[in-house]
């Protein structure tokens, strides 16, 4: 795992290749969430977890990269009806299929423990990682896990570096690295929100 290299000035939000921030979403549409850049937003978060360093992580990040591929292979297969979230899913399960349907499901958990567990950290200065994450996989994952999988789970949150050694390496200017994860976490708690409340709704059953 190579290691994250930020350009001078900016934090580990510009490295990345699609923003949360600049995700479309048609309100006039349901509050439809563009496919292929919210996918692309969701892959890009991933480098979060190699910034965490432990390998313990690799599972969060596997489980949340094999999910953002199910939803890509439907919207490969169906463009036409892939063009948001929601849409690629409606479609996907009148096929009696519900492949990319339970990947946003697990998708949306693990965007919502990583989101859930970072602004809690950013808006608790004294608060170490490994505690915010613990919290959040209590509230988010933790309850959908298996008891083979919740160690596995745990062992990362015990894993995670020590608060100021993880910022250090987000960006040099530290109030702008709490600027930018800010708004950045802000615009993922907003499509989590919408998301959720789709994979919890009627239409996304299958």
């Amino acid at each position: 795992m190579s290691a994250l290299s930020i350009p001078e000035g900016a934090t580990i939000v510009h490295t990345f290749k699609q923003s949360f921030v600049d995700v479309p979403i048609d309100a006039e549409n349901g509050n439809a969430v563009a496919t292929t850049q919210f996918l692309d937003a969701a892959e890009s978060l991933t480098t979060m977890f190699d910034v965490l360093g432990s390998v313990a992580f690799s599972p969060v990040k596997n489980d949340m990269l094999g999910n953002v591929k199910k939803l890509r292979d439907r919207q490969l297969a169906a463009p036409a009806e892939s063009g948001n979230i929601q849409d690629l899913c409606r479609n996907e399960l009148k096929t009696k299929k519900h492949t990319a349907t339970e990947g946003l499901l697990w998708l949306v958990r693990g965007l919502e423990f990583t989101c859930l567990a970072l602004s809690a950290n950013v808006a608790k200065p004294t608060e170490e990682l490994a505690d915010s994450f613990r919290t959040a996989y209590g509230s988010t994952l933790k309850p959908h896990h298996s008891f083979l999988i919740k160690p596995v789970f745990s062992a990362a949150m015990s894993a995670c570096p020590y608060r100021n050694d993880f910022y250090t390496k987000l960006g040099a200017d530290q109030e702008k690295v709490t600027s930018d994860l800010t708004v950045y976490l802000a615009a993922l708690q907003k499509i989590v929100t919408i998301l959720k409340a789709f994979v919890e709704s009627k239409e996304a059953k299958w």
